[in-house]
């Protein structure tokens, strides 16, 4: 396989007419090499449009949703992150290009393991993975600039809202399926939250997530 002829495929016939045109983020997807973040065994699909199985009932985003994402949270160099879920290391890869630094949280002992091995065999030092459930919270006084939830979630805890930095967007896919909606909510001086619905997509959840209160009769 041609793999720079794959990468500019992908780029250009998957991720560009998903309105993603940063040109900042497309240069992005050229330097950090997604097949080597990608299981061996699935290697050959590094670049095709689809979620690649990373085991444990995980999965990789798509190149198009991994792209559009990193465009709608306008990543700036002094920004602090906070990724929940950090399945392969490599939208932490991404973040961490782009920022000052990122907290990856992974639930799954093995993932997180291999994440940190690869990241650290790209010579990436500002992003600092830990083993741990933060589906519904995470307790850090200094706040966040950027926070990013890779799987679903049926409710977006309030928690979260409380953890952004005065102007820091937090990324969500809530609902559940098959009706799920990209979110992107954004904390004002005032330290009031602004939402927007981005686009219409469908991805596994985040393992205990909150979930509705059940009705009772």
């Amino acid at each position: 396989m041609d793999l720079e002829h794959a990468r500019f495929n992908m780029v250009e016939q998957q991720i560009r007419p998903w309105d993603v045109l940063d040109q900042t983020v497309l240069d992005l997807l050229f330097k950090v090499r997604r097949e080597d973040f990608v299981p061996e065994a699935h290697r050959a699909l590094a670049f095709v449009d689809m979620e690649i199985p990373l085991g444990h009932g995980q999965f990789m985003w798509t190149p198009k949703l991994e792209a559009r994402v990193l465009q709608e949270l306008a990543i700036r160099p002094a920004d602090r992150v906070l990724e929940v879920g950090t399945g392969s290391g490599y939208f932490a890869a991404l973040l961490a290009a782009q920022a000052a630094e990122v907290a990856s949280i992974e639930i799954i002992p093995e993932l997180a393991d291999a994440a940190r091995q690869k990241l650290r065999a790209h010579g990436i030092s500002n992003v600092e993975t830990h083993i741990g459930d933060a589906a519904r919270d995470w307790f850090d006084p200094s706040g966040f600039d950027v926070i990013v939830l890779t799987g679903s979630t049926p409710l977006l805890s309030e928690a979260w809202r409380g953890r952004l930095r005065e102007g820091g967007r937090l990324f969500a896919i809530v609902g559940e399926a098959p009706a799920m909606q990209a979110q992107l909510v954004t904390r004002s001086a005032a330290g009031a939250g602004r939402s927007v619905t981005l686009f219409e997509t469908r991805v596994a959840p985040l393992i205990n997530a909150p979930q509705p209160a059940a009705f009772v009769f």
